[in-house]
């Protein structure tokens, strides 16, 4: 078949290789000539060198002051000679008479060639004696362009990384710099994620599928005079599965989903995140209907002017400016949908919020108790589990975990199951991946003196025993003294899941935290430094009961927190000094209640508090049953059905009675 002359034919990619390969060539040449192709010269001794002196084989001694070494050079009748048989073989390389025999290092060069002369005189030899010193031009040559090759390759590998290349043409890839660095999604090969896979979150699902049925019926809205929302802004806490929405909406959306990080627009060189902006869009509108997910978006969308000190040109803002300039530039019926998460919403620049831009917030908060269990039912799709684990229990076990700590949950419970050579995760696997998780890694080889284990067991103790005499303190699940993470000891409690919460309840709260200090003192009339973590705890609450929520009489309906997260008054405080002066003063007097509080709660406890600190020592671990056993029933403990209705009658019920009741 006869070749077709006009096909195309492809150029030949030039690659940096070619500079690496001419750098070993240079290295290989150096080899061979440079060091004057030693290959059939053979190392002597200065003995040897004297020896054939006084015979008569050397006709030339070249002595090489740089680097003191000598180059013998032996006459043809002396080649003949059996002593020189190893040197008179034929060399690599036809010989030029500039390569020598013999060569040898000499010491000090005067004794050296005093040591020649002297042969020589004796003799009567008239063998010739140079001197030199070591030069070479393919060192030299080698030495001079070896910079500048290196430099040019340096500079090919950096434009080819920057432009993400994996073997195209240099000159090419220089020109892609400011290209889009989005990776485009087909829903038929690249991402399988549905909304089903997204478990809770139901209000920012159905905001997210409303965004797809833009995209796929556009005519139902447009024709009734609606415009499509430009964007819609996911925001909400680390975990509670915002990028898995927008991965829903990739695999839902059967349209081109564009997909990069906030700061794959940042670049070292000036200019490339906006142009690379500009391309996005470009590529976008080009395949309209489309989707632009950004994730992180706060990396390029900080509110600006805020932290530019030096007044130079900023690249971030450049970037943000070109990014607003295109989210306001498209027309409406370009079905370009902008979708982007965040978790910093506060820091983000008030343009970039306003409508036309991003018309909807949606905000994607942490899973409540019926979301969780959706959840865990999601994530425990792959992993073997017991017939009789309750789902119902797990989602009550895990208050305010996230969607992404529901899934490490399941994950690391499969691992402690399979550690233990089980068939299958049961109940206490999963409980022991949540005290894992949150407390830690058990440290039972601590090194813990019987003192200390004393006061940690009655620290422990403490919280316990106001925790549980107290109306609105959380419930307790278990109490330990068994080292775990950083703490040496730790009481898990199960907290109520309220939406609002009153001054009573936060007391409360802060007295069964300062039970552990309040313990100490009662029992061995001293305190100690393990309460680090409860004073902390506590200030912070008193500090948020008397600056933010208002709940204090001397500071009156006030609050001095601000929403938006950009401190208006700079460095100074938005209150005058005798105001600090009074909340540093209800603060401590807050606090200094409740502790004194605990310490009653305590002394009237006191026999039982004991106990119950005993009973810690001799098992190092204690549940709920244990203190039911000693303190009896919490007069005041509810139990709730599924609907919020209070079960009646529900203290005198066992664990299991009360579960049946609630199913």
């Amino acid at each position: 078949m006869a070749k077709d002359n006009n096909t195309p034919q492809k150029k030949p990619r030039f690659s940096s290789w070619w500079i690496y390969g001419l750098i070993a060539i240079f290295l290989i040449a150096f080899q061979f000539f440079g060091s004057d192709n030693l290959a059939s010269t053979k190392k002597t001794t200065t003995s040897e060198l004297q020896e054939y002196l006084r015979n008569g084989d050397i006709t030339k001694i070249l002595i090489i002051t740089n680097t003191n070494q000598a180059k013998v050079f032996l006459s043809d009748e002396a080649l003949a000679k059996d002593v020189h048989k190893d040197v008179a073989e034929k060399p690599l390389f036809p010989s030029t008479g500039s390569i020598p025999q013999y060569v040898l290092d000499y010491g000090d060069l005067q004794i050296f060639q005093n040591e020649i002369t002297e042969i020589k005189k004796e003799n009567n030899l008239d063998t010739i004696v140079e001197f030199d010193k070591e030069s070479n031009v393919f060192m030299e040559l080698l030495l001079s362009i070896l910079p500048f090759v290196l430099i040019i390759g340096i500079w090919i590998y950096l434009m080819r990384r920057m432009s993400g290349g994996a073997g195209g043409g240099a000159g090419g890839q220089i020109f892609n710099i400011g290209k889009s660095k989005a990776k485009l999604f087909d829903e038929k090969t690249d991402t399988r994620t549905s909304f089903k896979d997204v478990a809770g979150l139901e209000g920012a699902k159905e905001e997210v599928e409303e965004i797809v049925e833009f995209l796929k019926y556009p005519d139902k809205f447009t024709s009734l005079g609606g415009k499509i929302p430009k964007g819609a802004l996911l925001v909400g806490p680390p975990g509670t599965g915002k990028t898995l929405l927008a991965k829903a909406v990739a695999g839902e959306a059967k349209v081109p989903f564009f997909s990069l990080s906030g700061s794959d627009f940042v670049e070292m060189f000036v200019g490339v995140g906006a142009s690379r902006v500009r391309d996005l869009f470009k590529q976008a509108k080009d395949k309209s209907p489309a989707i632009i997910f950004i994730d992180e978006i706060d990396a390029i969308g900080r509110a600006r002017g805020k932290n530019n000190f030096t007044g130079s040109n900023d690249e971030r803002e450049n970037t943000l400016n070109q990014l607003l300039t295109e989210m306001d530039g498209f027309g409406t019926n370009t079905n370009v949908i902008v979708l982007a998460a965040t978790n910093r919403a506060d820091v983000l620049d008030k343009a970039l919020m306003r409508a036309g831009r991003f018309d909807r917030q949606i905000y994607v908060d942490l899973p409540d108790i019926r979301e969780r269990k959706e959840i865990f039912e999601v994530h425990l799709r792959p992993i073997k589990t017991s017939e009789t684990l309750d789902l119902d229990f797990l989602a009550r076990q895990t208050p305010g975990f996230s969607g992404a700590d529901i899934a490490n949950v399941c994950n690391e419970a499969a691992l402690i199951a399979a550690r233990k050579e089980k068939k299958a995760v049961g109940k206490q696997d999963f409980l022991d991946a949540v005290d894992r998780i949150v407390g830690g890694l058990e440290k039972k080889n601590k090194i813990i003196t019987l003192e200390e284990k004393r006061t940690i067991a009655y620290h422990e103790a403490g919280h316990a025993t106001v925790s549980w005499m107290l109306e609105h303190a959380a419930p307790l699940v278990k109490v330990t003294i068994v080292p775990r993470g950083q703490s040496l000891g730790s009481a898990w409690y199960l907290p109520e899941e309220r939406l609002i919460v009153r001054p009573e309840q936060m007391k409360d709260e802060m007295c069964a935290t300062l039970g552990g200090r309040a313990a100490e003192r009662v029992i061995f009339n001293r305190i100690s430094t393990g309460a680090l973590s409860d004073l902390e705890k506590v200030t912070k609450q008193a500090r948020a009961m008397v600056t933010i929520y208002g709940l204090n009489e001397e500071i009156g309906n006030l609050t001095y927190y601000d929403s938006s997260g950009q401190n208006e008054y700079g460095f100074t405080k938005p209150y005058s000094e005798e105001t600090a002066r009074v909340i540093d003063q209800e603060i401590s007097k807050l606090i200094e209640e409740q502790y004194k509080r605990a310490i009653e709660v305590l002394k009237k406890n006191k026999d039982k508090l004991t106990e119950l600190a005993e009973r810690l020592l001799e098992k190092e671990v204690i549940f709920k049953e244990d203190l039911t056993k000693i303190f009896g029933d919490r007069p005041f403990e509810k139990v709730f059905d599924k609907k919020g209705q209070e079960i009646v009658g529900a203290d005198k019920l066992t664990p299991e009675e009360s579960t049946e009741e609630n199913k």
